[in-house]
């Protein structure tokens, strides 16, 4: 099934709280079951270039999304680090850069917010917090801006996926 990021279907439920002050590092409530979290990482270690480990621009028991080869343009990564495109928290939220097209589609309908990083100028408004998938309808939609995420920084098209 093929997800149209353009207009994504809505995200059930109301939005998780997060802090709104600070860098939130997990959400406050709304957490992904282990299975569905599991099947993000395998799904996430599955395309092509990338490797995982700790994060390098987040907490280490983040799960960093990193390329062996960037080819993106710098807003494809979180910065300070010029590999890592996302991490996903131990919760299943997700923070990733999303191309500038798809960020209002998916913010309206509920999926993702701002990081709040991205209002200091030096940082790529691209950076987003992206909710933890509940489901496997949610896992869907999640995968879909993951691979989103890693078409950008690989510099790739759907076609090579």
């Amino acid at each position: 099934m093929s997800i149209d990021l353009t207009d994504p279907p809505p995200r059930s439920g109301p939005r998780p709280r997060t802090t709104g002050l600070e860098i939130p590092h997990d959400q406050l409530d709304q957490f992904s079951p282990p299975h569905i979290r599991a099947a993000m990482v395998a799904q996430a270690q599955a395309l092509p270039g990338v490797f995982t480990g700790p994060s390098q621009v987040s907490e280490p028991a983040s799960l960093a999304l990193r390329l062996h080869e960037p080819a993106g343009p710098q807003t494809a990564f979180l910065h300070p680090a010029l590999d890592e495109f996302g991490h996903i928290h131990r919760s299943g939220f997700l923070h990733l850069t999303v191309p500038r097209p798809l960020i209002a589609p998916l913010e309206r309908a509920g999926w993702i917010e701002p990081h709040p990083i991205s209002r200091r100028p030096e940082w790529p408004d691209t950076i987003v917090m992206l909710y933890a998938p509940r489901d496997e309808a949610e896992l869907a939609v999640a995968l879909a801006v993951l691979r989103a995420s890693w078409r950008q920084a690989a510099a790739s098209s759907p076609e090579t996926e």
